[in-house]
């Protein structure tokens, strides 16, 4: 084969291989470009923006750290939002992950008919409306007629004003999440519990372990990985509550505020976006930290 003959088609190889380059890009690029135009750019804006006085129809004002400062030193109602985003999380994310898991360690067991059933059953609240879901549980938590009120006077104890009261409102809204959510992180550890070979409970129940403690010694080692995603995702969650306690009301004290219904109330009630493009980010800034520390203890857990 002469050189010629060897150059040309060493040139066509590399024409094929840029072509095929090229053509991976172009296929890829509609979700680089989506994401840039509706992920990357509005996050640039909103950090931009939070160093500005803007109310959308004037032009912006430069104001530097003052939107920050502002909200650790004269905002007590972002004190307020942060700590009943912190309690509402607490109360609705550690039961929801703990019956998930129990949910799902009876739903995998060999006993059990209708199995299919069950796990439609479990994961309906999820797909349903949060509209929905919101109405019906501010109906069933009404402080005259709610169902909820009703069983407890029947039990011989004093009706709960929920909308009037901390302890109330975050119940309400804590069964809210908890409901609607405890289904999904139930099928997440359902597939994590078929992974595992059922040679391994057989050999548990031959040696003589009970159900519990298979559960205990078996499910939740073999589960970490899941259970560090699930604590994880319910804390990005649980941060960014809006829904439920805008449909539910935040009280007449702000114990149904939330971080980002606060940030709805600035932006869209009050039309200060540079103030709440501010606490956008602290959010932000809030949900890395408790997802690090998290995963710091999850990963502690693990070790241990």
């Amino acid at each position: 084969m002469s050189e010629n003959n060897r150059l040309l088609i060493k040139g066509n190889k590399y024409n094929q291989k840029i072509t095929e380059r090229r053509t991976g890009i172009l296929f890829i690029s509609p979700f680089f470009i989506l994401f840039g135009i509706f992920g990357i750019w509005p996050l640039l804006f909103t950090a931009y923006l939070s160093f500005h006085r803007w109310d959308i129809l004037g032009t912006s004002e430069f104001v530097g750290l003052s939107n920050y400062i502002n909200l650790f030193t004269n905002d007590p109602l972002f004190w307020r939002a942060l700590g009943n985003t912190f309690s509402i999380w607490i109360m609705s994310t550690v039961p929801q992950l703990i019956l998930a898991l129990l949910i799902a360690f009876f739903l995998n067991q060999q006993f059990l008919k209708g199995k299919t059933f069950f796990r439609l059953g479990i994961f309906v609240p999820n797909v349903t409306s949060v509209v929905a879901v919101g109405i019906v549980f501010s109906a069933m938590f009404g402080t005259q007629y709610g169902v909820v009120n009703y069983l407890i006077s029947a039990l011989g104890f004093d009706i709960i004003n929920w909308r009037g009261s901390y302890f109330g409102t975050h119940v309400a809204i804590s069964a809210m999440v908890l409901w609607r959510w405890v289904g999904y992180n139930t099928i997440i550890y359902l597939a994590g519990l078929q992974s595992i070979g059922k040679d391994i409970y057989e050999a548990a129940t031959i040696d003589g372990a009970s159900k519990l403690q298979q559960l205990l010694y078996i499910t939740i080692p073999m589960l970490r990985p899941i259970i560090i995603f699930t604590v994880i995702q319910s804390t990005i969650g649980g941060m960014q509550l809006f829904a439920e306690p805008l449909i539910f009301g935040v009280g007449s004290n702000y114990q149904g505020l939330t971080m980002t219904l606060y940030l709805y109330q600035e932006a869209f009630n009050r039309f200060s976006f540079g103030y709440a493009a501010a606490i956008a980010w602290m959010l932000f800034f809030i949900v890395i930290i408790v997802s690090l520390i998290n995963l710091f203890f999850s990963q502690k857990i693990k070790s241990a």
